[in-house]
């Protein structure tokens, strides 16, 4: 159940409000600010509804009344009641920070809709602040910063499967980052302080695929001039990593599911059953369950390695962590060249939110990298982008999809020019956010609540040699 606070100096107005909130969750009433009646201690706020006329006052200002708000409750979201004749002050208010605002008379269904959109605010940003801070190490916390739904998703599920031994199936598109993914599962497993062996498959010969996973006995093939430990027994009480395991051929998938089935492996040339302790995370760009209906990999192999699918999603399907994942390769590259290159320019950004990325987050990486090394100013410009990348008419064109409604449409430029909009104003304050609401016109809580939303960090625009 959540806890409301409703603040209204008019005893008719909290009858009228408390009757529409029931079954909504637990409520209690005062009628100004000072009355202070229930503290965060003692039992927390959800959502407080407040009306105009009880923080309006000639002593204070509307972000000096909300910042008492949240000074008594710092995690409640705060929706505002007003008359039609006030809802510029009710908008003050929401640039202020406020969550929302109804107008006078409430609708019971407005009520439930706005507390049900505010719980959902809330659990969001729990979420994302539990990723970021409560459970990874501090190695992956960019890895883990998303703005994405379907990454959030994808965390949750890892989040699940690191404390178990269950085998795990990574896919996606080339690029999407699912090596990383294998390595973030292993840091964050029981068997963090022990070998994380990755092969691909797909690069080994065909012919040494065997010898590389389970090694081989001095003599046991013309060549083998030692005896040589696989990667599996390098592995031990660790984890390996597959990837590429739908290119392997028909005899190693029969070698591969024996060992998944004994937990046991056997060199070449050699005659002593081997235990093995190992996790298995396997990876592949294509479709196995295809694979498998083709005849082209076995079944049961397929089923003993997808235990626990994780799928990633691709680069254009989260295109809001581009901003993000940008700035982590610009200063990552950076570093590397020993240059101090701190921004992106605007109409690059604009380019890569409408680029397709089909190489996706990997595609995006190297092209940064490219970038950087070209750059000869502080900040990455068009210049520094291939002919390829930038042809001359995509700086003059405007892309718009139409195959969504106008609605959807017009709110993707609304995030656009948003974020734009706040990074040049960071960019101009390097990334002091005061100064930079003060010229923007709103509060800092509000700003801080856009920067949370497009995934922007103040660290990106602060000056390097500051």
């Amino acid at each position: 159940m959540q806890k409301l606070l409703v603040i209204a100096h008019e005893g008719q107005q909290l009858d009228e409000l408390a009757e529409k909130l029931k079954g909504a969750g637990t409520i209690v009433h005062q009628e100004n600010l000072e009355q202070k009646v229930i503290s965060v201690e003692e039992q927390g706020v959800d959502t407080i509804l407040v009306d105009i006329n009880s923080i309006l006052t000639a002593e204070m200002t509307m972000d000096e009344a909300l910042e008492q708000l949240w000074d008594m409750h710092p995690s409640a979201s705060v929706v505002v009641l007003a008359k039609s004749n006030q809802s510029h002050h009710a908008v003050e208010a929401v640039k202020a920070g406020a969550f929302d605002y109804l107008t006078h008379p409430v609708k019971k269904e407005e009520l439930e809709l706005v507390i049900e959109k505010a719980h959902e605010a809330d659990v969001r940003d729990s979420e994302l602040d539990y990723l970021r801070d409560k459970f990874w190490n501090d190695d992956y916390c960019e890895v883990v910063t998303t703005n994405n739904q379907s990454m959030r998703e994808v965390l949750k599920k890892v989040q699940h499967v690191v404390a178990t031994q269950a085998s795990v199936l990574l896919t996606g598109e080339t690029g999407t980052g699912k090596s990383l993914f294998a390595r973030l599962i292993h840091a964050h497993s029981m068997r963090s302080d022990k070998p994380f062996i990755s092969v691909h498959c797909g690069a080994i010969p065909e012919n040494l695929v065997e010898s590389e996973l389970f090694g081989h006995e001095k003599g046991a093939f013309t060549g083998a001039n030692r005896r040589k430990l696989g990667r599996f027994e390098l592995a031990s009480s660790g984890s390996i990593f597959l990837d590429e395991v739908g290119t392997i051929s028909s005899s190693v998938q029969v070698k591969l599911l024996e060992v998944l089935q004994e937990r046991y492996i056997q060199r070449i040339g050699g005659e002593t059953a081997i235990p093995i302790n190992v996790r298995i995370i396997a990876a592949t760009n294509e479709h196995l369950e295809d694979l498998c209906n083709s005849g082209q990999f076995r079944r049961d192999l397929y089923y003993r390695l997808n235990v626990f699918p994780i799928v990633l999603p691709p680069l254009r399907e989260r295109k809001e962590d581009i901003f993000h994942l940008a700035h982590n390769f610009i200063d990552k590259f950076s570093a590397l060249l020993n240059k101090k290159i701190d921004s992106i320019a605007p109409e690059v950004m604009d380019e890569f939110l409408n680029y397709e990325w089909p190489g996706n987050v990997r595609e995006l990486e190297n092209i940064i990298e490219r970038a950087c090394i070209l750059e000869q100013t502080s900040q990455l410009t068009v210049r520094s982008f291939s002919n390829s990348f930038f042809p001359a008419s995509s700086l003059h064109t405007e892309h718009v999809n139409t195959c969504i409604p106008l609605g959807q449409a017009r709110q993707i430029a609304i995030d656009g020019f948003e974020r734009k909009y706040v990074a040049e104003l960071l960019t101009k304050t390097s990334g002091v956010v005061i100064k930079a609401a003060e010229i923007a016109g709103i509060s800092t809580r509000q700003l801080n609540k856009i920067m949370k939303k497009h995934g922007i960090s103040r660290s990106i625009f602060t000056h390097k040699n500051s």
